[in-house]
Parts: C-alpha cells; sequence; structure tokens
C-alpha cells in the first residue's frame, strides 16, 4: 500500500499557531521533508516530536530529489512535507513533488493552517473577498516595474512578497505609478514586533524612508483600482440570483444586500433590476 503525502502548513512565527492536526501528522508520519533545518527544528524541538527530519527540498536540488521522495512513498512511507513557515508551495519550494505525486497517483493530503498571505490580507483593511496573489516581486527593477504596472488596474486586492532590501525601491516604483492607491505593508506578522503601516503609497514610502528602511518579513497589498463609473451588471444575470437566493429561504432585504454587497450596486439600483422597473419607477 502506497504512503500518503501530508502538505503541512506550520506557524510563520508564533509557534502557538500550529495547529493540533499538524502535531499529529508531524508525529505520526515516518518523514518529514522540507528546506532548511533550522527553521523546522526550532518548531520540532518545541512539542517534543522526534520524527525524522530530512532538510531535502530546497531550490536549486528540488527537482532532482523528487523521485527519491517518490520512491519511498510508493514503498508505503508517509511523508510529510513544510516549508520554512506557513503554507508549502506558496512562494516556497515543493510543488515539482506535489505535481509528480499526484501525476503518480499517489495520495496527497492538505494540512491546512497559517500563512502570511492570508494574515496580511484579514487584517490589512482592504477588500479580501478576491484578491491577485504574485508572490515575491522580481528582483531586477525592469521586471519588477512592469509586474506592478500590470497589477495596477487590477480590479482586487493585490498581494505580494517582498525583500526588507528591495522594499523602498518597490515603493518609489510604487509611488511613481500611482501615488494615490492606498497601500498596506503587513511586517513580521504574528512576531513580536508586528505591525501594519498603512496609507497612500507616498505616506508609506515616506514612512519607510524615515526609519532607513524596514526590516523584517514583509507583504505588500495594493487597493483595487478606482471603478471609472458605476458598475454594469447583466439585468437577466442579477434577476436570476435574486430568484435563486429567495429560493433558498433569504428574505428579499437580506437578499437584495447580499446582492448589493456581491455585484458593488446600490440597493436601489437592484431593487429596480430585480423588479423590471424603469429608471423613473425606481425612483420613486
Amino acid at each position: 500500500m502506497a504512503g500518503t503525502l501530508y502538505v503541512v502548513a506550520t506557524p510563520i512565527g508564533n509557534l502557538e499557531d500550529v495547529t493540533l492536526r499538524a502535531l499529529r501528522v508531524l508525529r505520526g508520519v515516518d518523514l518529514i521533508v522540507g528546506e532548511d533545518s533550522r527553521h523546522t527544528r526550532k518548531l520540532l524541538s518545541h512539542y517534543g516530536i522526534h520524527t525524522r527530519f530530512a532538510p531535502s527540498l530546497y531550490q536549486g536540488v528540488e527537482r532532482a530529489r523528487v523521485e527519491g521522495v517518490l520512491k519511498l512513498l510508493r514503498e508505503g512511507v508517509d511523508v510529510a512535507l513544510v516549508a520554512d513557515a506557513g503554507t508549502p508551495l506558496i512562494s516556497d519550494p515543493g510543488y515539482p513533488l506535489v505535481r509528480a505525486a499526484v501525476e503518480a497517483g499517489l495520495p496527497v493530503v492538505p494540512v491546512p493552517g497559517p500563512s502570511a498571505l492570508l494574515a496580511a490580507l484579514v487584517a490589512s483593511g482592504l477588500p479580501p473577498d478576491r484578491f491577485l496573489f504574485l508572490g515575491y516581486l522580481p528582483r531586477r527593477a525592469g521586471p519588477r516595474r512592469r509586474a506592478l504596472e500590470e497589477a495596477l488596474p487590477c480590479p482586487y486586492t493585490v498581494v505580494a512578497y517582498e525583500s526588507p532590501h528591495r522594499i523602498l525601491a518597490t515603493l518609489e516604483e510604487l509611488a511613481k505609478l500611482a501615488p494615490d492607491r492606498k497601500v498596506v505593508l503587513a511586517r513580521e506578522l504574528t512576531k513580536v514586533h508586528e505591525e501594519f503601516i498603512r496609507g497612500t503609497a507616498a505616506e508609506v514610502l515616506a514612512a519607510s524612508r524615515a526609519r532607513g528602511g524596514l526590516k523584517g518579513e514583509l507583504v505588500l497589498l495594493i487597493a483595487p483600482a478606482p471603478r471609472n463609473g458605476p458598475a454594469k451588471v447583466d439585468p437577466n444575470e442579477v434577476s436570476a440570483r435574486y430568484r435563486e437566493l429567495l429560493a433558498a429561504e433569504v428574505a428579499p432585504a437580506e437578499a437584495l444586500r447580499r446582492l448589493a454587497a456581491e455585484y458593488d450596486v446600490p440597493k436601489r439600483e437592484l431593487y429596480r433590476l430585480v423588479h423590471g422597473l424603469d429608471e423613473a419607477q425606481g425612483h420613486n
């Protein structure tokens, strides 16, 4: 019987953020594979976990070592894949192994938990319902500028990871392209010096410069692009969605409230659309 590959999220800073299920899996598997041993061994030691750890999956040799892990899985060895911190594969090594395991028909089980991306998003104050994640921004100035230019028209919140060595250059570029766009910098999430720096791109740049730069793990969040005029919606689509909510026993007023949030359209306008009223009737 084949072994199972568990994709296990681990704390991004505070060791108390690990889930009970993650601890159980890490104790129960035959082998833990990951990147650098320093972070993972600290977690394992803190919780008294003595499972064998192989820091074999890191950039540069990951693809070459995938076959060795697959061989173990085929032989019935249960393996837990971890990142240095947070959820594996999210801007971290691990994808070639997961993809190869799936293609080989081997069981892959997610063990969800901490993620810097989601932690920053839900506390940022920016719209969290739809977002675009860029991973780490390019190191070089030209590609980084192009990445920002492509992201700025996005109607959703944009999230990216950035290095403390490049954050000032990134903010300078962002302040040139969209100085008045709302920006949030989340720093050292779940750690002792956790903080959120909020303001326009120009304001966050000025605050960061005043400190002489920023240290620690950083998540950059950019507010959605402003709409050009009122949102356009398909009346037939809205009416069908309204009927769907009513069929699910949602009260009419609550259905309109939900649709207003879903389509970003005023409730008065939605009332007119779902009842087939013209504009004059809708304002009576």
